[in-house]
């Protein structure tokens, strides 16, 4: 599509006003939230008297000390965050196959989508240890604290539903909704790249500033690929490897090598 006809100039289309306003509030209802949430939290972290290096930040928290009650309310988590991803797939829904095309959607090739996406998450997550490292040597990263494999039979299982909602959820709205919609409002590739990388690092700043570092890099590739291939489901594989990788294979990690990521 043309940036110097913006699809909202088109007949049918939705107003700029209303474009913008339904941005709002699909961000409002996910990811923006947890941006507001976030640059709050580091506030409040940076203004303790301890040090950002000496804090930490626990991933995939118990929701209750009852082991049925946990289940339920990690499962139900999972799902209302995961509303928000049918909202976009509702708002941006085509009558023509395929129906999800302006998110990037397809099944036409699965087998090459699905090796793309694990070669991503090798290229993004191994640099990432060294990012979420040096962090910690630096004092700008806070210690995470990851939840023990063993806890109960079901922990394992919903930490990969976790990993699988926060890949779903970031790369369909953060890079699907959002490019199509600012492109809607006639934004350049480049601006709608860089303000998505920062908005994909300002939910990250509860985990300090070196999360947002690296997570801001990691927008700026995604987005880059998206604007390049328009093609969302190996960015969808990508970060639910890489999540699936530090929200299993972290503990792991940190229990075998404790001084090492500790």
């Amino acid at each position: 599509m043309s940036e110097a006809a913006p699809r909202s100039s088109l007949p049918g289309m939705p107003s700029r006003r209303r474009i913008g306003a339904e941005i709002l509030l699909v961000l409002g209802l996910s990811l923006g939230a947890s941006a507001v949430y976030s640059v709050v939290a580091i506030v409040e972290r940076v203004t303790r008297t301890e040090a950002l290096g000496d804090q930490t930040a626990t991933i995939n928290r118990p929701l209750s000390a009852r082991p049925t009650f946990d289940l339920i309310y990690q499962f139900l988590g999972i799902f209302f965050d995961l509303v928000p991803v049918a909202l976009v797939c509702f708002l941006l829904w085509q009558t023509t196959r395929p129906h999800l095309s302006r998110l990037g959607i397809d099944l036409r090739r699965p087998g090459r989508d699905a090796l793309q996406g694990v070669g991503l998450a090798l290229l993004v997550g191994i640099p990432g240890i060294g990012v979420y490292l040096a962090g910690r040597a630096l004092g700008l990263t806070v210690t995470v604290v990851p939840t023990a494999l063993d806890t109960y039979w079901w922990t394992v299982p919903i930490l990969l539903l976790s990993a699988l909602r926060a890949g779903v959820t970031e790369e369909v709205i953060v890079v699907g909704y959002l490019f199509a919609r600012l492109r809607d409002l006639g934004w350049g590739t480049w601006t709608i790249i860089l303000s998505t990388s920062v908005l994909r690092g300002s939910y990250h700043l509860y985990q300090g500033f070196g999360a947002f570092v690296g997570n801001v890099a990691m927008g700026i590739l995604f987005g880059w690929l998206y604007s390049r291939y328009g093609r969302l489901l190996p960015l969808v594989i990508a970060h639910t490897v890489i999540d699936a990788a530090i929200f299993v294979g972290y503990p792991w990690a940190a229990a075998t090598f404790p001084t090492l990521l500790g």
